[in-house]
Order: C-alpha cells, then structure tokens, then sequence
C-alpha cells in the first residue's frame, strides 16, 4: 500500500514539474487565466451535471460524493483541443494536447479522502494587432501570454447516513503566469518591448453536500450543493521593459533596458454556489441538471490598468445523464458501456468594450468498462463557441477530445492464501 500510495504522489510532483499551454483563447489574457475546472470527462460529458452517486470515480465537483467510494480510485485524464478564432475578416486555428487531472481516492469506511492536481487557470495566446495611430503612424503589436494557475487539494468526504453525505476540499493554488508585448512603427528600428511575470498563489476551500433518496423500488432522486466562499489570492508582479532592435521582429535585440518594476497586491478568488438535482437508476440510467452561480463582480485583474474589461456575477447551467442498456450483460460488451450526452451555457460574467463573453457547448462521450476489472476508460466530446465578434472582439469555436483512465482496486484487503 505505501509504494502505490509514493508512486502516486510521484506522479503528482511530476504532473507539476510540466509546463503546459493548455489553452489557445485570446480571453485568457484577463483576470488570471480561463478557469479550466469542469470536472471529471465523467461529467463533462453530461453537461457539467455532478448529482449522481459514483462507487468507483472521483467526483471532482462535489467533495460530498468522495463518501461513495467503495474502492481505491486513481484517475487521470488529457485533452486534445481544436480551436478556430474567428475576427471579422480573418480565422485562424490553434491546437492544444494538455493533461486536465491526477487525483488518487481512497475508501475508509463511511467516509473517503481524495488528492490530486489539476489547472485551476490556464493563460495561453498570441495576437497581433496592427492599426495607424492619431497621427497617422502604421503601429504593429505583438501580444502573447502563457502560464497559468494549478489547483493542489485534499479532500475528505463522510456518509451522516445511507442517504446523506458531506465533504470538504482543501485547495492550495500556486501558479505563474507571463505575458509578453512588443510594439513598434513601421520604418522605425527601435520598438518598445514589455515583459510582465506573475506569480500567483493562495488558499480556498470547497464545502459539499449530497442527497439521494429512493421514491420508487428502483428509481432515485438526487440533489446536490456545493459552496466555495471567496478567497484571497497573493500575486507577485514584475515589468520588465525594453527597448528593442526589431528589424527581425522574431528575434528582437535588446540594446537598452529599464529596472525592473516590482509590486505585490491581493485579489479576490470569486466564491461560487452550485446547486443540482437528478433522477434515476444508478445502474441504469439518470438525467439531471446543475446550475452554478460565480461572484464574479469582485474579481479582478493581474495588472490594474486595463481598461476595458470588467466582471459581473456569472451563471451556469448543465443538462445531462446517461444510460447504461445492461450493466451485468455477459454476451455483449456494448450492453456494458456508459452512453453520457448533455449541454451547457455559461455567462462567464466578462464584460470586454461593453460585451458580455458567454459560452455554448453541447458534449457526449462513452464510458468504457475494462474487462474482468473495475476500471474502465472515458472517451468525451465537446463543441461549442465561445465569445463574439461584435466590438473587434473574436468568437471562438472549439472541439475538444476528452480522454481519461479510472482505476479502481481494493487495496487494503487482507491476502487469505500465502
């Protein structure tokens, strides 16, 4: 049991140790990154809906459900992202390989404890803006951004009773996040160079409820609560700005340089509430939605001089469920497969030059038993779009493949044979 539980946290140091740009949208030069928690593929590939009952996955959603655990869980999973921005007159395409979570669950009679990392925000752009100033000089400038912000956690759910559990997350956020610009006029030799490097780091907390409740001899309702009270995140700024030889603006010269220009200031992590509720035969089937409030309204920026973005109270909603056709079906294997399919919207509470960035997604994936075990692997997709390109701003389409292993043995059942 130690060495599986020392190879695990040695993947969790190693899963850290990996730079990763796992995001390619323009709008996570803002705040502190695009908020990358969306759950298990279990759940995102119904919509984002976290209500059901699960003995053998992490419900990363809910620290309530960690209580169900009936064996030692380790799950990981990545994701491969197709993205076309699209401005008025142009399109462009990006793609992302990234690893989404690590965590490790582990059964301990009523109740269960969970630990794992995973991207709390990812940053990760370029773009080039070219326009004539007031006084009729072409400028050109080159924005990129990369980085982002982890979310390390131990978690620790416990069934009151046979209907009702509760659970906890401790969550410790640490990350760094750089952004780079570069600007200069046509003709001119010498351009202006600027290099802004946060590090990030800070405390939160997850509070977790879960009810399930039988109305009919084999059917279920679910409900479920979460509530993350806003937190307070440190971050460390440095500008470093340069004048820059940019005749080969790919590689630009450096020939004069300013002190760096350090500060440090707090700002707020927004606390959430998420309420949801389902329906269903846990071997069967269940349906059910997730409506997810962010207090958006007092979050804010790394740096305090942009200008034209501002937050207000985000919304959320998922629709969802799944459908197994014969959980114990020996002759057919596809009889055994988990079949999820669901939608979302999200207003994510950014208002950029007066526009309100709201997100569209519709998701579906398989659940894919591995034979003679109790693991199985998750396939998902997901499209939506994402933005708009009202006000020079840019929407984004963007199709994801969702991939994950869930790995559950008993760990800590006595050998009766020697």
């Amino acid at each position: 049991m130690i060495k599986n539980i020392i190879i695990c946290l040695s993947l969790l140091v190693t899963f850290a140790s990996v730079a990763q740009d796992n995001t390619a949208s323009p709008y996570s030069f803002y705040g502190i990154g695009e908020f990358k928690i969306k759950g298990a593929v279990e759940n995102r590939t119904m919509g984002g809906v976290g209500v059901f009952k699960d003995s053998l996955s992490i419900n990363f959603l809910n620290p309530a459900s960690y209580a169900n655990l009936k064996a030692t869980s380790f799950a990981v999973s990545g994701s491969h992202n197709f993205t076309t921005l699209q401005a008025q007159n142009e399109s462009e395409q990006a793609q992302r390989t990234s690893f989404d979570y690590l965590a490790v669950g582990l059964p301990l009679g009523k109740s269960s404890a969970v630990f794992g990392l995973m991207p709390y925000t990812a940053v990760g752009y370029k773009i080039q803006n070219s326009f004539n100033d007031e006084e009729g000089f072409f400028r050109n400038k080159v924005s990129s951004g990369k980085g982002g912000v982890n979310r390390l956690f131990f978690g620790y759910g416990y069934s009151l009773t046979n209907d009702f559990s509760v659970g906890v997350d401790v969550n410790y956020h640490f990350g760094n996040v750089e952004t780079t610009s570069l600007e200069y006029i046509a003709g001119v030799q010498l351009g202006t160079r600027e290099i802004n490097n946060s590090s990030i780091a800070g405390f939160g907390f997850n509070f977790g409820l879960m009810y399930n409740k039988k109305i009919t001899e084999k059917n279920s309702i679910f409900a479920s609560l979460t509530y993350s009270p806003d937190s307070k995140l440190t971050i460390d700024n440095t500008t470093k700005i340069a004048t820059v030889n940019v005749i080969i603006p790919e590689n630009p010269i450096e020939v004069e340089s300013e002190d760096d220009i350090t500060s440090s200031n707090k700002i707020n992590n927004p606390g959430k509430v998420s309420l949801g509720f389902g329906y269903g035969n846990a071997q069967k089937f269940g349906i059910g939605t997730q409506l997810t409030f962010t207090q958006n309204s007092d979050f804010g920026n790394r740096f305090e001089d942009i200008n034209n973005v501002s937050f207000e109270n985000g919304t959320k909603i998922g629709l969802g469920g799944y459908f197994i056709p014969k959980v114990l079906s020996y002759s057919n294997y596809w009889n055994r497969v988990t079949y999820r399919a669901g939608m979302s919207y999200e207003n994510t509470g950014m208002v950029i030059n007066n526009e309100d960035i709201k997100d569209y997604g519709i998701n579906f994936g398989l659940g894919l038993p591995v034979s003679g075990t109790l693991s199985n692997i998750n396939i998902g997709f997901e499209y939506g779009s994402r933005g708009t390109n009202k006000a020079n701003l840019i929407r984004e389409k963007y199709f994801n493949i969702l991939i994950s292993l869930s790995l559950s043995d008993k760990w800590f059942v006595k050998s009766k044979y020697n």
